[in-house]
């Protein structure tokens, strides 16, 4: 999975924060937003969901879609009591950006699809649009 591709939807996710700043609890220690498994794979599979689309010329980006998806993970986030700035370092490291495409290309693999080879990413997209995954949710077939 193409990094650039993981930290566009990062920035994306960042960027799209707004609203009240909620702050954490006092006294209570927050779990780091790399182990916060919402936010974890709402970022996974728009990642997925990016590498498809731009592998295939027959799938879309349902981009509103994704961007109200990315906003409500910021939400999500705020709402734990996670910073702007938190959120913003979470984007930034490059460390989690590895991490995250390293999970991204273990779920490709693990569901017979290859960067480098486009047909299988085709395949997976359309198996994820069928499903109504969280993947297939953020894509449409032209």
């Amino acid at each position: 999975m193409r990094g650039k591709e993981f930290g566009r939807a990062m920035i994306v996710a960042a960027g799209v924060s707004g609203g009240a700043l909620l702050g954490p609890v006092a006294g209570a220690a927050k779990t780091p937003l790399s182990e916060v498994s919402s936010i974890n794979q709402g970022l996974l599979a728009v990642g997925i969901a990016d590498e498809i689309r731009n592998s295939c010329d027959d799938i879309d980006a349902r981009l509103l879609r994704a961007v109200s998806y990315l906003h409500s993970l910021v939400s999500e986030a705020k709402a734990l009591g996670y910073s702007s700035q938190e959120i913003e370092d979470f984007r930034n490291s490059r460390a989690e950006q590895r991490r995250l495409r390293a999970q991204g290309e273990a779920y490709l693999q693990a569901n017979g699809a290859n960067p480098a080879q486009p047909e299988t990413l085709c395949a997976l997209g359309r198996a994820e649009i069928a499903r109504g995954s969280a993947i297939g949710s953020l894509l449409k077939a032209r």
